[in-house]
């Protein structure tokens, strides 16, 4: 392997991980990750319920496939979530900075209904109210929110192929931005990254056009304020930027490197991530 590559490209499954305050944690595939997902939200609801009689979690679309499998293991266990809020931590916006409409194939609100809060039984399910997306006409209203109901138990999250957590983009390269200012950043509308739209295109059969430019997202205060951070991967294409985010330098450039700063935070892969990069094996 070239000497002019990163290092932390050359880490190894065994290393991964190795002298960070991250726990890693692999699993078999990605069935496993949805499995797994699902399994540790339902237990951070039913912790957060038993400690405070609510919970807080901040969830993704993207790790998806955990849904239908909370919406079924709800069901059996007769889980309330009339108690339990939860925040998307982001949605995509029009040109004029308003949510794309729930129909839209790339809809964050639109999926969240029809794979999950759609699945639950009407008397389990999580009040409207408690049904919580960043509001572009209103930022600032999430974090007041967050503060009103005692803060947010748990992130969960994946990693996007340039590091970003939620759609919190890294700086361009005109945007000179601290560690620490980048960790204050708030909920807020922006701008997305080609590379972003670009990964992104590919639900939908790689059609860039189709991917708004803009959104709106939870900030990096919002989420490494969370008490803890359970961040799952299971594409192929996040076995370098898992190797970025944990052993290169700790940077704005790649948000996700930021998990390294938190208390309490757990990066659960596909077996396939944790292996070597294809391009280290050659």
């Amino acid at each position: 392997m070239s000497e002019t590559w990163p290092a932390y490209l050359r880490v190894s499954r065994l290393e991964l991980g190795a002298g960070q305050s991250v726990a890693v944690r692999e699993v078999s595939d990605a069935d496993s990750v949805a499995q797994d997902m699902a399994a540790t939200m339902l237990a951070t609801i039913k912790q957060g319920l038993e400690r405070r009689q609510r919970a807080v979690l901040i969830v993704p679309v993207g790790p998806v496939d955990q849904y239908p499998l909370l919406a079924e293991a709800i069901n059996q266990q007769r889980v309330s979530l009339r108690d339990v809020t939860f925040i998307a931590m982001d949605e995509y916006l029009t040109d004029d900075d308003r949510w794309i409409d729930e129909s839209h194939p790339l809809s964050f609100r639109g999926y969240l209904n029809r794979l999950f809060y759609d699945r639950l039984d009407d008397s389990l399910a999580p009040t409207p109210d408690n049904r919580m997306v960043p509001d572009p006409t209103d930022p600032s209203q999430l974090p007041r929110r967050i503060e009103h109901r005692g803060g947010v138990d748990a992130c969960f999250g994946g990693i996007g192929i340039n590091g970003h957590m939620a759609f919190n983009e890294p700086p361009e390269t005109d945007d000179a931005c601290t560690v620490d200012e980048f960790a204050a950043r708030p909920t807020r509308v922006l701008t997305l990254s080609r590379e972003t739209r670009t990964i992104n295109s590919v639900t939908v059969g790689g059609e860039i056009n189709i991917v708004p430019r803009r959104a709106i997202t939870i900030g990096m205060r919002e989420i490494l304020s969370a008490r803890a951070l359970r961040f799952y991967c299971n594409r192929r294409w996040q076995s370098c930027v898992v190797r970025r985010a944990l052993h290169g330098p700790l940077s704005a450039g790649c948000p996700a490197s930021l998990l390294r700063t938190h208390n309490d935070a757990v990066l659960t892969v596909a077996d396939y991530v944790a292996r070597e990069p294809d391009i280290c094996l050659r």
